[in-house]
């Protein structure tokens, strides 16, 4: 536990299909996802040990099994909250990010240059990678679903997680085909 500014924040670390998950957050929302790099992956999602979360808190582990376990109904789920302080600003990063999350959904993928266009401003694509790089809420807000324009995935996580990109992606299709085979 930590204090960022006047928000008091928890942990909860959950097992996941691609690692350990650390979820910060306070009490008016999430503040960082960090996936953990070389830890061992599970076919469910749960936290690890106890943890007093808050409502918001346990509203995003909520969503986070709900992506991992059943992504076909994740539209149905509220959106947690996004208390980190990059969401709660009026910068370009945060503008890059919430057009990404609002309208890039599950199972579809966008490049670099169509985001800088989705924003006016097509000649920030360099601009856009680098608010990819900084976002601190990945798997909510989608930045692994940003390609190269070649359709090429592109890195993630510094490089380090571009395995975690392409099973996301992939997971994520399967979902989306599950989800269309059942409903015709």
């Amino acid at each position: 536990m930590s204090d960022s500014g006047h928000c008091v924040l928890r942990d909860v670390t959950l097992c996941s299909p691609v690692g350990e998950i650390l979820l910060s957050g306070c009490e008016r929302g999430a503040h960082t996802i960090d996936i953990k790099l070389g830890t061992d992956k599970e076919e469910s999602v749960h936290p690890i040990g106890q943890s007093e979360m808050s409502p918001e808190l346990q509203r995003c582990v909520d969503w986070l099994q709900c992506y991992f376990m059943k992504p076909e109904s994740i539209s149905t789920l509220l959106l947690p909250a996004l208390h980190h302080p990059l969401m709660q600003s009026d910068s370009f990063t945060a503008h890059v990010l919430w057009t990404l999350l609002k309208e890039v959904g599950l199972g579809q993928t966008v490049s670099y240059k169509q985001l800088a266009e989705m924003i006016g401003n097509p000649n920030a694509v360099r601009a856009v990678g680098s608010a990819m790089k900084k976002n601190p809420i990945p798997l909510i807000v989608p930045c692994h679903r940003v390609l190269r324009s070649s359709g090429d995935s592109g890195s993630y996580m510094g490089g380090k997680g571009d395995d975690i990109k392409v099973w996301l992606l992939t997971h994520e299709k399967k979902a989306l085909k599950l989800h269309s085979s059942k409903s015709e």
